[in-house]
């Protein structure tokens, strides 16, 4: 037991390991995470709705969003942003790698005639002959990436925008880092039943990583007949660091704000987003 506990509460290096596909894949918590981009009120896998229609406004505004405008939106989930894109006339690409999320927002899609691609797989390894005036990137996926996969997306971005194509992507700050904190807590049924239908008890172990500006949420799922245990973790940025990365890949950062509905950066702000251009 002692061993197995030492185990649980063990501190792993800096991205060792990769488990982001078993919230999308998993029966239980696919339909949990589905729930949660679904509930307007909270901002947990999507954000709130009045958020949402600002953003969606700001957007169109800032980028010129209208007839023919190719939007490429990476980690749709179930559309929220892309039917909202749509109905402006953008052409409109969705790629999640929930199947769940995925039939949800074609089904939306079908019900109001809005014609959208949807794809689902891992964005990481989408490829397309398209090219794309806009691609987003929101609720800080961005930060839930290796460092080399995000090199490898952000090259992706490069490649598939237009000459003059923009980027839209959000990300936490150092000033949440510095909030942080590491912590240890054992629950039964930790998260009021998100990890499984069935009982189980939960261990959450935070581990902060000062020299990278990592935080990883451990979270080791104990069952009757398994144990499993995902590794969640956030990057967290200043604008040079990132400037840095979309740099290494031909991006320039041309702005700054304090979220995707284009209000007035914070340098003291949880966090930021960037808009990108390809030259």
């Amino acid at each position: 037991m002692f061993s197995e506990l030492e185990n649980l509460n063990a501190r792993p290096e800096p991205w060792e390991f990769y488990t982001a596909s078993d919230l999308w894949t998993d029966e239980h918590t696919s339909e949990q995470m589905l729930a949660y981009h679904l509930n307007q009120d909270v901002d947990l896998s999507s954000r709130n709705l009045a958020f949402i229609e600002r953003s969606v406004e700001w957007i169109s505004a800032h980028f010129g969003v209208g007839q023919g405008f190719k939007i490429a939106d990476f980690g749709c989930g179930p559309g929220l942003y892309t039917l909202r894109l749509a109905k402006k006339q953008a052409a409109v690409t969705g790629i999640d790698f929930s199947q769940r999320s995925i039939q949800y927002a074609r089904e939306a899609a079908a019900q109001r005639n809005l014609a959208i691609e949807y794809v689902n797989q891992d964005y990481l390894s989408y490829e397309t002959k398209e090219r794309f005036d806009l691609v987003l990137m929101i609720m800080c996926d961005f930060c839930a990436l290796s460092p080399a996969q995000r090199h490898q997306m952000l090259g992706k971005f490069e490649a598939i925008l237009k000459p003059g194509g923009h980027v839209l992507l959000d990300v936490h700050s150092l000033a949440d880092f510095d909030q942080r904190e590491e912590a240890a807590i054992y629950e039964a049924n930790l998260l009021d039943g998100f990890w499984s239908a069935q009982k189980y008890y939960g261990f959450l172990n935070t581990f902060k990583y000062e020299a990278e500006k990592v935080v990883l949420d451990k979270y080791t799922i104990i069952e009757a007949d398994r144990t499993r245990t995902v590794y969640n973790w956030l990057q967290y940025f200043s604008p040079e660091t990132l400037e840095a990365e979309f740099k290494a890949c031909g991006l320039e950062i041309d702005e700054y704000f304090a979220d995707v509905a284009g209000s007035t950066y914070d340098p003291q702000g949880a966090e930021f987003a960037v808009v990108a251009r390809k030259p």
